[in-house]
């Protein structure tokens, strides 16, 4: 039932994401352009040529970017959480947004090629985290989550000190860095949408085998190792996939925050605790959550775009601080 529901809001965030705009189109067109390209039935009447042009290379990838970004950022939060048991980890612990950061400024900076800045920011993302990864484990209470974060965040100082120095060095791309680290989903057609796919469906894919195991992590690593989990490898594997997540979308739409909390956070007031349902639920609800936060960016400033952290941030900042009451009540 609750995954119908949250189907049936994506559904209509999509809509939504597609028909505003500086060139509005009609829900009833928009669904008989799908019906006519995918069903075979022929709509009337139809888009002009403009119209479609801009159904098809402009706003439905986009959209679909905002549903693939969101729902791997709110999945990869969820699961986070559940490793750690902690509720206010989001998917850019570990480095993960100091690195993509870092490689993207590098990109940009040295003006290198502009495609290259995804591919960087994603091979920034991968290498902060397992520069965490190996500094948490080689430590003597590397068997604790509280190694491993407290690595991540020594790790992303020194990223985030890096980046800022060759920004520094470089002030004349400060606005093109600062407009990356903001986050936007801008795509130029389907490119995007087929950069990120392939490492979003692997990584998606293996949280959601993995989502009954994470609920028998959160009765505590004991527990768990005496129902025969090996509990340092799913944690390894979740930990890694949840990375692939974020690294995917991050080097794709830059930098957004608190989707991770804020998406999981609704989530469990719904339907619970169990990460049987909250995983799936998460990429639904995710992908609704960012396409609406993208609708806003476009309509605020109409013709300009506000940058989609921006709007994230709005939302999630107040909300980071009720968990936070939340949790310190619950200690």
């Amino acid at each position: 039932m609750w995954l119908v529901g949250v189907g049936a809001v994506a559904v209509v965030a999509v809509l939504i994401g597609i028909a505003v705009g500086p060139a509005s189109l009609s829900v009833s067109a928009i669904l008989g352009a799908f019906g006519e390209r995918w069903l075979g039935i022929e709509a009337s009447p139809g888009l002009s040529q403009s119209q479609a042009a801009i159904l098809w290379e402009i706003r439905f990838p986009r959209v679909v970017l905002g549903m693939l970004v969101g729902g791997g950022l709110a999945a990869s939060g969820a699961a986070y959480q559940g490793v750690f048991r902690n509720p206010l980890a989001d998917p850019f612990l570990l480095g993960v947004a100091a690195g993509a950061g870092l490689g993207a400024t590098i990109g940009i900076v040295f003006d290198l090629n502009r495609s290259l800045v995804p591919l960087l920011a994603f091979v920034g993302a991968l290498a902060g985290v397992g520069a965490a990864y190996f500094l948490g484990y080689s430590l003597r209470t590397g068997r604790s989550t509280g190694a491993l974060l407290l690595a991540g965040v020594a790790v992303a100082a020194f990223l985030t000190a890096t980046q800022t120095y060759l920004q520094q060095l470089n002030a004349d791309a400060l606005r093109e860095v600062y407009a990356w680290i903001l986050g936007r989903l801008t795509t130029t057609g389907w490119h995007e949408v087929r950069l990120a796919l392939p490492y979003l469906a692997v990584g998606i894919a293996v949280l959601l085998a993995y989502r009954r195991t994470l609920d028998v992590l959160a009765l505590g690593d004991e527990e768990a190792t005496s129902l025969g989990v090996n509990v340092n490898q799913v944690r390894t594997i979740v930990i890694a996939a949840a990375t692939l997540v974020t690294a995917s979308a991050v080097a794709v739409s830059g930098l957004i925050a608190f989707v991770g909390i804020i998406v999981p956070h609704i989530l469990r007031l719904m339907v619970g605790t169990s990460y049987r349902r909250l995983i799936p639920l998460s990429v639904l609800a995710g992908g609704a959550f960012l396409v609406l936060a993208d609708v806003m960016a476009r309509s605020v400033q109409q013709p300009a775009e506000l940058p989609i952290g921006v709007i994230t941030a709005f939302i999630g900042a107040p909300f980071f601080v009720l968990v936070l009451r939340t949790a310190g009540r619950a200690t």
